[in-house]
């Protein structure tokens, strides 16, 4: 009888790579963010030399990994490969062409793959990505922010949700503009305004601002929630930097100075604090790297601009 219990040779085949989950390779880029999973070092990509890739981090320390290990890429673990283009700091004076979402801004984090779901892409905000569909023709609602760095995080974190909804952002240029806004957009039942502010505490400037506009004529079809920090800055987890919180900044000093200041950055220009803003936006990867007092308003502006028509 010919009964072979233990069935072919266990050793033969492929055997190793069973069960194991495949790394996805992506092209080693300059300024690329990464963070080494072992020691959870993050940083930009500054060079490649020696087979040595080199990450700095937010404060300019700088260190040096095998460009044959693995990292995490928007929360995705990826190995590298050969860069398309120099990644050196002789690179530094050509940059590479930058991606942009929604007006200029920076594009919105890549959805991301996890186990746990099946295997069905996520996009930066949590939600369910929706694979292979176009962006909608804009609405005629929209959902308006203070100013650039509220716009530019929005797009990273939101942007490809809010394109499946059809859904365009705006700058106001300050809370100051917003009744001369809504004079303007004349807000209807089709056309709402939600719209995100900072520092909406009792008693602050933003919250009387906020009062007179629901109290207005335009009231019934605008939505204006806000989040409690100084500035969208503070939404980011101080963890993302490396702080256990946000310094406190004397009220005699600007908020954004005074920060760049206590992290040891350049910020005597309006350009320096272009720049440590984009250090900060950086180390956000995912809603995960977002104080909740930022996500559940900016959801909730979603889901006002969206509302079905009756």
């Amino acid at each position: 009888m010919d009964d072979d219990r233990y069935g072919s040779d266990v050793l033969s085949g492929d055997w190793r790579s069973k069960g194991v989950k495949k790394v996805r390779q992506v092209p080693l880029e300059r300024d690329m963010v990464l963070e080494d999973p072992d020691s959870g070092w993050a940083g930009a990509v500054v060079g490649l030399e020696a087979g040595n890739v080199s990450l700095e981090d937010w404060k300019g320390r700088t260190r040096a990994f095998p460009f044959t290990g693995q990292f995490l890429l928007e929360g995705e673990l990826v190995t590298l490969g050969r860069p398309q283009a120099p990644v050196g700091r002789s690179a530094a004076a050509a940059p590479p062409a930058r991606s942009v979402g929604t007006a200029g801004r920076p594009a919105a984090a890549p959805a991301v793959r996890h186990a746990s779901d099946g295997g069905r892409l996520r996009t930066a905000s949590g939600s369910f990505a929706v694979e292979q569909q176009r962006a909608r023709v804009a609405l005629p609602s929209r959902i308006m922010v203070e100013g650039k760095h509220d716009a530019e995080l929005v797009e990273k974190v939101w942007g490809a949700d809010l394109r499946v909804e059809g859904v365009v952002v705006e700058e106001l240029s300050g809370v100051d503009n917003l009744a001369d806004v809504l004079e303007e957009f004349r807000p209807t039942r089709e056309r709402r305004v939600g719209v995100l502010v900072d520092h909406l505490v009792p008693g602050s400037k933003e919250s009387r601002f906020a009062d007179a506009v629901m109290r207005g004529k335009w009231g019934a079809h605008v939505l204006v929630v806000g989040h409690p920090f100084v500035d969208v800055w503070q939404s980011v987890k101080p963890s993302r930097l490396g702080l256990e919180a946000w310094p406190t900044i004397p009220r005699s000093v600007e908020w954004k100075k005074g920060i760049c200041q206590h992290l040891g950055w350049p910020a005597e220009e309006q350009a320096d604090i272009a720049r440590a803003w984009q250090r900060i936006l950086g180390q956000v990867r995912t809603f995960a790297d977002l104080e909740p007092q930022l996500l559940g308003r900016v959801e909730e502006l979603i889901d006002f601009v969206t509302e079905p028509r009756a």
